[in-house]
């Protein structure tokens, strides 16, 4: 038997390789922008079009390559941040295994032009499935600038496997927000399709935080700074007001280079302990500084995992350090035990015998069922004229209901729907649903009291109207005929790059439920309509948000579909609250249209919208069966 054990050729090995370090476009950008970062750029633009599948181009200002640096750089575990083994455990760098150019190679079509500061030509290479094209010299200014052209070009099945241009470019724009918040001491800029995404100039840490996440979180910053003998944490994190239903606001970067760890991320929450409910999560951008020797982070390709030697002492360290910025500036309750401040303003210095009491005047004759201006009137006046009044009340008792009933009748019922009388199937039970408004009552404002023929049913008005709305929403979206109500006054809304990215690959979602929504330059967006079942009333910033959080949210606990995804998130926020008074003719359009629902009984969580309780069931309760 022959030997069948062979050598792989070497643009085999690379596609091999490139699987780990490149899974998508925003792994290549990821990889390029922090060479670009090593090499000692201080501006560097990012140039992407149709989210990176068509090309990717990064252009710095760094130190350059040689023509020889140059076509090494395509070798595989060619690098200038290692010599030996032992410099594994000093590595300041962001890369150092020397993988990624060659794998980039392997899958793409690559020109790189370079040129040294003290270098009159450049040098310009083409590559095409890690086999090079063409070499020359060229003119080019100082730095470098590579061009990946039709990633997976020659993998046709990994190129098959990309999510659409809006979910690719969300990736892209997650990875360019990590490394910008890492390095605010360099210039970043973000074109895609022809369209500026990010300017970002110099600045500090707390501007940069503000320009990559928002305006908006100027006022969410609470610094922390602490300095100790095994680790340096500097940066910032939110306020609990602030925090989210959903991750995504949560940077951890150990000696700049941004890290994945839930260890670390317990240590931050346990700060937050009290403070925040269990399904919120607060935004922090911490940076760890740490003797490169006292970690490993040669742990996975991508390099976002690290091993630490005193992971313990890091997490107190974070924990007590988040905890005491938080009652530095006053965002956790304090109790001063020697006084309370409340009343500091109330404590007066002044001498006993200079305090004056208040005085209090009365007119001892002053006769309150007398006319203004009146004198006197004995007694027995008085007395008499209390009794013809309340004689003549009794008299005429039955006119006391008349007013009552007529801001009753004056009353406009909200619109639920239409109120055709429905059946309640269940367990192969029909049962007439009685929604007589003198049978249908309302208790603690949360819970609606329907009586039935074999006893009564008590139906949860917000997961009843939530039901309702998603059932209705899922068939517009499948319709594309979501009614729509014109605002008055449209609002702008502006977003952040990420949620305005998402917003924007859901526009045709929002048509179709009835949002009349178009851009209004960068990253802002103009609602000029919302669907006919939201309340005129709803602050449409706040809900946009709240959509956009439960919409994220949904994606990363439940992996609902898109139409399912925001049918559900919608009507969770246009539904009506528990706490909510109703009047009888909502009560009754309420239910009528669950009972018109395809699954009336559960809510879109799962849980139980009605409660059946029988006469059978009161009568045990009272010991009378």
């Amino acid at each position: 038997m022959s030997d069948i054990i062979q050598l792989l050729p070497d643009t085999v090995a690379n596609q091999i390789a490139a699987g780990e370090v490149v899974q998508r476009p925003a792994s290549a950008v990821k990889e390029l922008v922090e060479n670009a970062i090593d090499a000692g750029a201080d501006k560097i633009q990012l140039i992407v079009k149709d989210a990176g599948k068509t090309l990717i181009q990064i252009i710095d200002n760094g130190c350059g390559m040689s023509p020889t640096d140059a076509r090494m750089s395509l070798e595989r575990h060619a690098t200038s941040k290692i010599r030996k083994a032992e410099d594994l455990f000093a590595i300041r760098t962001m890369g150092f295994r020397g993988e990624a150019m060659a794998s980039i190679a392997a899958i793409a079509q690559m020109e790189i032009k370079t040129k040294r500061h003290e270098d009159e030509l450049g040098s310009m290479i083409q590559i095409e499935g890690s086999e090079v094209i063409n070499q020359e010299p060229c003119a080019h200014p100082n730095g470098t600038s590579i061009c990946v052209k039709n990633l997976f070009y020659n993998i046709p099945a990994r190129r098959n496997f990309l999510k659409s241009n809006a979910v690719e470019m969300r990736h892209i724009i997650d990875e360019f927000q990590r490394v910008a918040l890492a390095h605010p001491e360099i210039h970043f800029t973000l074109h895609h399709d022809g369209q500026e995404v990010y300017h970002l100039p110099q600045t500090s840490l707390k501007q940069r935080i503000i320009h990559v996440l928002g305006n908006n979180y100027n006022e969410r910053l609470v610094p922390v700074d602490e300095d100790t003998s095994i680790i340096q944490l500097k940066g910032f994190i939110g306020k609990p007001s602030f925090a989210k239903k959903t991750r995504g606001d949560q940077f951890f970067f150990v000696n700049k280079r941004f890290i994945k760890d839930p260890y670390l991320n317990h240590a931050v929450m346990a700060a937050y302990e009290e403070l925040l409910t269990e399904d919120s999560f607060p935004l922090y951008v911490l940076f760890i500084d740490i003797d490169p020797s006292r970690i490993d982070i040669n742990v996975h390709p991508t390099k976002t995992e690290i091993k630490y030697q005193d992971d313990k002492a890091i997490y107190a360290i974070i924990r007590s350090a988040v905890k005491r910025s938080l009652g530095k500036y006053n965002i956790t309750p304090t109790l001063d035990f020697d006084q309370e401040t409340g009343f500091e303003r109330m404590i007066t210095h002044k001498p006993l015998d200079e305090i004056n009491p208040p005085q209090i005047n009365f007119n001892p004759d002053f006769n309150p069922f007398g006319n203004e201006g009146s004198t006197v009137k004995p007694k027995s006046d008085n007395f008499r004229a209390i009794a013809e009044r309340t004689h003549h009340i009794s008299n005429n008792w039955s006119t006391l209901y008349e007013i009552t009933q007529q801001e009753k009748a004056e009353q406009l019922p909200l619109d639920l729907g239409s109120a055709a009388t429905v059946s309640l199937h269940q367990e192969d039970t029909v049962e007439s649903v009685q929604t007589d408004s003198r049978n249908l009552f309302q208790i603690h404002q949360k819970y609606i009291i329907s009586p039935i023929k074999s006893g009564f049913m008590m139906i949860d008005q917000q997961a009843a109207h939530e039901r309702i709305l998603y059932e209705k929403f899922l068939e517009q979206l499948e319709s594309h005929k979501g009614l729509s109500q014109q605002s008055l006054f449209p609002q702008t809304i502006t977003l952040n790059t990420t949620d305005y990215a998402l917003v924007n690959e859901l526009l045709p979602s929002f048509h179709a439920l009835g949002f009349q929504i178009r851009e209004f330059g960068k990253n802002t967006l103009v609602i000029e309509g919302v669907p006919a079942d939201i309340p005129e009333n709803h602050n449409l910033a706040e809900m946009m948000e709240k959509l956009i959080e439960g919409f994220k949210n949904n994606h990363s606990t439940l992996k609902l579909d898109k139409r399912d995804n925001l049918a559900r998130t919608l009507a969770k926020n246009a539904a009506i609250k528990s706490g909510t008074s109703l009047r009888q003719e909502e009560m009754n359009n309420l239910i009528d249209q669950l009972f018109a629902c395809n699954i009336p009984g559960i809510s879109i969580n799962g849980k139980q919208i009605i409660i059946k309780i029988t006469l059978e069931e009161l009568a045990e309760r009272f010991n009378k069966s």
